[in-house]
């Protein structure tokens, strides 16, 4: 069977690594009886990883003809005489519009259903999420025949409590083997008894070849024995050094400015400038890439490569997207959500998220972004931006530490006692 490039701006690409089959197409019937019958429906549908109904559909969609995909049999057929050019064309853009990603145009996606039952495309190649034309007739055909979840059976939300038991159990058979290390006796010979005892062998052996090789080289390697060398590091030390190798006086000016420069780092006033300026500096390095209008799938690259600590990339980032927009923070979040996306695919980059949030509305000035802090984790929920899980924890958290009393966990709290009975009657659909 020929092979050809999935995605017409792929067409030329030799060595492009995503190929499906080249259409086959046979018309059957006559006069007003007259359908085209995709042969290979299903062997492209299946290198595209998408239900083979929904091309057939999309075919009927866009040519205003009646459709209809036998599951049995596996027949796809659309009613009238089409050319097979025509229904390639027309396959090239359903592959552009519901499986490459908007991102970076690779093929490799998954049909995700949103909370808001919002039809979206999942890359795993960048992490970048697509959203899809909600007024095209194929959407709602989507969600009211949503693709077959892959096989495991288990919700990604239970798989994941399963994992932290594991872990709480793995922590805590640690903590009973280092108890019983604790425990057991010392005088009983172990292994270490046994690497002590060949070690001190070892040492035996050694002066018997230092002895062979003193005879040699003379006696003059004999008095070197025992001495070790090392320099003073100490001020009193370097003081006196310096007294010895300059003058009076320039050693003297010396010792005046580096204690003045000690000074200058000692002092809190100094080092809280220095952080700030830093984190200024940060925030409009973030500002004019921003400003660039670079593809949202590279802002992950940008982000990781930063020399600074992860939760101050973070920071910077929330304020640079956020600036100015207290009070209208829920309709900036809503807008730029795709740039959060791309920033919190690595293991714990919504916890960073999160607490960025959390610094951002509790900052002078920003009293309006507090009142829609709920709805703005709603937003990001929605759109599987951020667990409930790490909501959770971040908001017990915050009411443990030492600002408990910022009004940030007021707002919060409707939306987290929202997750909790929500996760509740989860549990208990579960057991029954």
């Amino acid at each position: 069977m020929a092979l050809q490039n999935i995605g017409a701006s792929n067409r030329n690409d030799a060595f492009y690594r995503y190929k499906m089959p080249k259409m086959v197409t046979k018309t059957e019937g006559k006069g007003n009886g007259i359908k085209t019958n995709i042969v290979n429906n299903v062997e492209i549908a299946k290198a595209l990883a998408r239900p083979a109904s929904y091309t057939t559909k999309y075919f009927g969609c866009e040519l205003g003809a009646q459709s209809k995909f036998d599951e049995k049999t596996g027949t796809s057929l659309v009613n009238g005489a089409h050319s097979t050019s025509k229904l390639a064309s027309l396959l090239e853009a359903f592959i552009k519009r519901y499986v490459q990603c908007y991102g970076c145009g690779n093929p490799e996606t998954e049909i995700v259903i949103t909370k808001s039952q919002c039809v979206n495309l999942k890359c795993a190649a960048c992490g970048f999420i697509s959203e899809c034309d909600m007024r095209d007739k194929l959407t709602t055909f989507i969600l009211k025949n949503p693709p077959e979840a892959k096989k495991g059976g288990k919700d990604k939300k239970a798989m994941r409590r399963a994992e932290k038991e594991r872990l709480k159990e793995g922590e805590a058979a640690d903590e009973a083997a280092k108890k019983i290390k604790k425990k057991a006796p010392i005088g009983k010979e172990g292994p270490s008894s046994k690497a002590s005892k060949n070690h001190s062998s070892d040492e035996e052996i050694s002066p018997k070849h230092d002895e062979v090789g003193n005879d040699d080289d003379g006696e003059d390697d004999d008095e070197d024995d025992g001495i070790q060398w090392q320099t003073d590091t100490s001020r009193e030390a370097a003081e006196k050094r310096m007294k010895e190798q300059l003058s009076a006086a320039t050693a003297e000016m010396v010792m005046i400015s580096l204690q003045e420069e000690e000074k200058k780092k000692k002092s809190p006033k100094s080092k809280e400038n220095g952080d700030s300026d830093l984190k200024k500096s940060l925030v409009q390095e973030m500002k004019e890439y921003l400003k660039k209008g670079l593809p949202i799938s590279q802002l992950k690259a940008f982000v990781s490569s930063r020399s600074e600590p992860p939760q101050e990339v973070m920071d910077a980032l929330v304020d640079a997207l956020f600036d100015g927009a207290a009070k209208e923070f829920l309709k900036e979040a809503a807008k730029k959500k795709k740039y959060l996306v791309a920033a919190t695919q690595e293991e714990g980059s919504q916890m960073r998220l999160l607490n960025s949030i959390g610094s951002f509305c509790g900052k002078d000035g920003n009293g309006e972004a507090v009142k829609e802090v709920a709805q703005v984790l709603k937003v990001l929920y929605d759109e599987d931006i951020l667990e409930e899980e790490f909501v959770l924890e971040w908001y017990q958290k915050g009411l443990a530490g030492e600002d408990k009393s910022s009004p940030v966990w007021k707002n919060v709290k409707p939306f987290v006692e929202w997750l909790q009975s929500a996760e509740s009657e989860s549990e208990g659909e579960e057991e029954a």
